[in-house]
């Protein structure tokens, strides 16, 4: 390559990359006005930290919250030469002889209510894209999504969830809800326990590439898409909140809730492509590992008496076209 040509490359991806850090930056201070609103009193502590291997990121966690016993909302940007494993994981294209080198970009969050009457939610929207050595893009994509993990059986939280998201994913293509939520269905499970849902799932995509002919978006749109995402809890999560932050509850539902908490660690821990990824390129542990529960329970192969509110909520946990069905309360 030409000096000239190397340069343009490298000043390329310089400006790519920096305008993908300020529109990530965006949303994480949106997340988290939105959030602190929210929890009508906590407060964001706020960690910034740098990657060994290249970037950081910056961490703001509420651990003194009203309505949230932990939230945490994450950003990061972080950039390397991209392990055997990690690359083969990501399945993206990489440079066909030499190193392959990564950038990644995102903001995600797990926010866990004191409530077991208010479900938790997760949530992050991200941007990936490979190089060669010499600096020239080799594939580039977005992914990210939302899902909904309740402790209660609220048949009508999930309804309104998932019209939310199915809304929202047809304004910009018809074909985004019912791939990205049957996308969801089948990620957010625990392959080890029979394959037992993690919630109600929400939606789920990864590998999103401007001009693809199944859409057929151009980067800006794609982007715009992925932006909505970030920004959909206002309609999808906050009437959940404010309906349910007062119910009453006693120790039973206190109990299943760390339970079900406890699940969640599990797949987090063990099936995760975040976590996973993460971990593998050296990531700071403590930003890897925020979306755990400040709190969780492990019972010996539980029975939840026919009809109770434990076997309702395991019974809700089936994929369903929940934004057509209202049934129930």
């Amino acid at each position: 390559m030409l000096p000239t040509e190397r340069l343009a490359a490298t000043s390329s991806v310089v400006s790519r990359r920096a305008e993908a850090k300020r529109w990530i930056a965006g949303l994480h201070d949106e997340l988290t006005s939105f959030f602190g609103r929210l929890d009508q009193g906590g407060t964001f502590a706020e960690d910034r930290w740098e990657r060994p291997g290249g970037g950081g990121g910056v961490a703001r966690v509420m651990t003194d919250g009203i309505t949230f016993e932990k939230a945490g909302i994450n950003r990061s940007a972080v950039l390397g030469e991209l392990p055997e494993l990690a690359a083969h994981r990501l399945g993206g294209n990489g440079a066909a002889a030499g190193a392959t080198h990564f950038f990644a970009t995102g903001v995600s969050l797990v926010v866990h209510p004191r409530s077991p009457m208010v479900p938790t939610v997760h949530l992050n929207v991200r941007y990936f894209e490979l190089t060669d050595e010499h600096g020239h893009l080799t594939d580039s994509w977005f992914g990210g999504g939302t899902d909904l993990t309740p402790f209660y059986p609220h048949r009508a939280d999930a309804h309104e969830f998932h019209r939310a998201l199915h809304t929202m994913c047809d304004r910009h293509h018809a074909s985004f809800h019912p791939q990205f939520k049957r996308w969801c269905d089948e990620y957010f499970v625990n392959t080890h326990r029979g394959n037992e849902a993690r919630g109600v799932g929400g939606i789920f995509f990864d590998h999103v590439r401007a001009d693809d002919p199944s859409h057929g978006l151009n980067h800006e749109q794609v982007s715009a898409f992925v932006s909505d995402v970030a920004r959909v809890l206002r309609h999808a999560y906050e009437p959940i909140v404010e309906r349910r932050r007062h119910e009453t509850f006693g120790a039973a539902e206190r109990e299943f809730q760390l339970v079900r908490r406890g699940r969640y660690v599990e797949f987090n821990l063990v099936h995760d492509r975040g976590t996973i990824f993460g971990l593998q390129t050296q990531a700071r542990v403590e930003s890897v590992l925020m979306s755990l529960p400040p709190l969780a329970m492990w019972q010996y192969a539980p029975r939840y008496a026919e009809d109770s509110f434990e076997a309702r909520l395991v019974a809700m946990l089936v994929p369903r076209d929940w934004a057509s069905d209202v049934s129930g309360a």
